[in-house]
């Protein structure tokens, strides 16, 4: 038996996604014609992929087995077309990121894997915080950004996916209990910031900052030796860290956009292939 790859990617883009909708969306195809390929795939392996007594789309036993092979799958699938059919690709291109998709696990791993595809390409990596990447793409310091923001960013947004916010702790699980509760966050003009303290006015929770740093590293040495809480996107949380919820009293943060952000006219072969590598291979992973 050969599972057709297009089956495949549509099961991971709604797994990823939660939603058929979503996820024809993003694959350019009508709702019932994702369903059809879901059932089709199901009918192959003889296996129930979605538990559908959920209002939400939630994987079943087989579907958590089946994601990580599709996921393999489909990377070493899209790695042989870029190599067999985008060969020769030579520049460099200079990234900004926010300092915590940097330190995470899944976003060097893209990059780890486009260096591997394009190994002619060089790529210079900057970090810093979203509000001052966009500021620095618009004086043309960068080839391309990603970066946080809600949505009203204009320059240069070629693409963008969902990011879910979620408060964090360390190993001392008492410290949401505290009141006021105290807050490691990054300097002004930080969205994680924004949003905590947002929340926790709409909550009428008594808040207070005890530790500020302005990179990830700072933040997450706050966080681990128990001075506060924090906020941050859910991909790029370390393993040490523990995710809180309503058990701790924390209200639900919103969530916001990781917008990518390039010249799409002026833009080099090099910087257009590493956007559209991040825009298959994390993007789609959200």
């Amino acid at each position: 038996m050969n599972l057709p790859t297009e089956l495949l990617r549509t099961f991971v883009t709604i797994a990823d996604l939660g939603s058929f909708t979503r996820a024809g969306d993003k694959l350019g195809r009508s709702q019932p014609a994702i369903s059809l390929q879901i059932k089709r795939l199901e009918s192959l392996l003889q296996v129930r992929l979605y538990d559908r007594t959920s209002r939400d789309m939630v994987l079943s036993s087989g579907g958590k087995q089946l994601v990580g092979f599709a996921r393999k799958i489909l990377a070493l699938n899209d790695e042989a077309v870029v190599k067999l059919l985008q060969p020769g690709v030579q520049g460099s291109v200079h990234l900004g990121i926010p300092n915590e998709f940097a330190a995470s696990r899944l976003f060097p791993a893209v990059l780890m894997r486009f260096a591997q595809a394009y190994p002619d390409v060089q790529i210079k990596v900057t970090c810093d915080l979203s509000v001052n990447l966009i500021n620095r793409m618009k004086h043309d310091e960068f080839d391309l950004v990603l970066a946080l923001h809600d949505g009203n960013e204009t320059d240069y947004y070629n693409e963008n996916w969902q990011e879910e916010i979620v408060w964090v702790c360390g190993p001392d699980t008492n410290v949401s209990s505290r009141d006021p509760l105290p807050l490691i966050a990054a300097p002004e003009g930080c969205f994680y910031r924004k949003h905590m303290i947002e929340t926790l006015d709409a909550s009428q929770r008594k808040w207070h900052i005890v530790y500020t740093s302005q990179n990830y590293g700072g933040i997450r040495a706050g966080v681990m030796a128990g001075l506060g809480v924090t906020a941050l996107a859910r991909n790029t949380v370390g393993e040490d860290m523990i995710i809180m919820g309503s058990a701790e009293r924390m209200r639900r943060l919103p969530q916001v956009e990781l917008g990518m952000h390039y010249d799409s006219v002026k833009a080099s072969t090099a910087s257009r292939k590493l956007a559209e590598y991040i825009g298959l291979h994390y993007g789609g992973s959200n």
